[in-house]
């Protein structure tokens, strides 16, 4: 029997058309977005509603199709939550809070079709796209658990966010016109998918843009990232100084350190001599275990810092992310999720056809 259908992630026209049967369908579209974007789920609790449309709702719809199986906190205050949206395909969100403000990563995807080869949830495989209500109902989750509020929103965790792009545009102008969140707190992450990057830079959401680099050299970025044999580093690079131009907003490559893979100062040079002349930022990141069957390890910190002082002599702005949750599988990288994978783990990486 299929999951009872949500309301969250519409939009006003559209809850509009959920209630064309009500007394003045607009303006109870406009009361019942108010209750929803505060994230509350009980019908009987939407007291500017009448009652009989409540009643209508309760029968109808649920308010989130979310559902928590599992949550886990590390020491260091990082939550993950494991849920599904009923169908028990299931997908992770994280809760990130700093002292300066409280962040959370959100899943696009149960898993990954990438199959890149440092990462947990690529290995898993791919099931589905997730929907715009699944996407905010994460939040809502978290912000459930949290008792400051969540101010940024990273789409960093389990999926490829531009492969599901019309459900994450549209659950990113949801998080700006009903939630309240400014879209200058919105990072997408992508492993860069060039036709998206460019389609996103004419959507008029000054959103910040993460693209996951991970090597200045396509032979070694083929090998990690099998999107690289279809858009290479120079597709990316021009997609990247496009998305610059068209927003106004700075690009972050985020660089995976794998000790002697992708930590050669040869690379650290190569990229400061790629990011050079736009409006940039390189995030270091020390690779998170992973059991990928290949053996890649974390640089020494010697190594680490050895590779972040060339960027930064050659002019590179640059910084290196703060682990967090890396003791409960939520960090970069490492969260995998529950679900039955459509894209074997054993897919040859040149498979490409999830592209087309």
């Amino acid at each position: 029997m299929p999951p009872t259908p949500a309301l969250l992630g519409l939009d006003r026209a559209e809850l509009a058309e959920a209630l064309s049967s009500a007394d003045r369908p607009a303006l109870r579209a406009r009361q019942l977005a108010r209750w929803l974007y505060a994230g509350e789920t009980d019908f009987e609790k939407m007291s500017d509603l009448p009652a009989d449309v409540r009643e209508a709702l309760g029968e109808r719809y649920v308010a989130s199709g979310l559902v928590e199986t599992r949550r886990v906190e590390s020491e260091d205050g990082v939550v993950k939550v494991l849920a599904h949206g009923g169908d028990e395909e299931s997908f992770e969100c994280v809760l990130l809070p700093y002292a300066d403000r409280v962040s959370c990563c959100l899943s696009t995807q149960v898993g990954c079709p990438m199959g890149c080869a440092f990462c947990a949830t690529g290995l898993g495989g791919f099931d589905r796209n997730l929907s715009a209500g699944e996407i905010l109902g994460q939040y809502f989750l978290l912000q459930s658990i949290s008792p400051r509020r969540i101010s940024h929103v990273v789409y960093m965790g389990m999926g490829e966010p531009l492969l599901n792009y019309p459900e994450v545009v549209k659950s990113i102008r949801l998080f700006k016109q009903e939630v309240g969140l400014s879209p200058r707190h919105i990072t997408v992450s992508t492993v860069g998918i060039v036709p998206r990057i460019r389609e996103l830079a004419q959507e008029n959401l000054p959103i910040h843009l993460a693209i996951s680099l991970h090597s200045t050299k396509d032979e070694i970025r083929n090998s990690l990232m099998p999107v690289n044999q279809k858009w290479p580093i120079s597709e990316v690079l021009s997609a990247a100084k496009e998305y610059v131009n068209a927003t106004g907003r700075k690009v972050t490559f985020e660089y995976l350190l794998i000790e002697g893979v992708t930590d050669t100062i040869d690379q650290a040079e190569d990229l400061a001599t790629m990011v050079r002349g736009f409006p940039s930022l390189v995030n270091l990141i020390p690779f998170n275990y992973v059991s990928t069957g290949q053996g890649f390890k974390r640089p020494a910190p010697s190594r680490i810092t050895q590779f972040r002082r060339t960027l930064e002599s050659l002019g590179v702005n640059v910084t290196q992310r703060r682990e967090r949750g890396h003791r409960i599988a939520a960090a970069c990288g490492q969260l995998a999720g529950v679900h039955g994978g459509r894209f074997a783990r054993r897919r040859s990486p040149s498979d490409l056809s999830v592209l087309s």
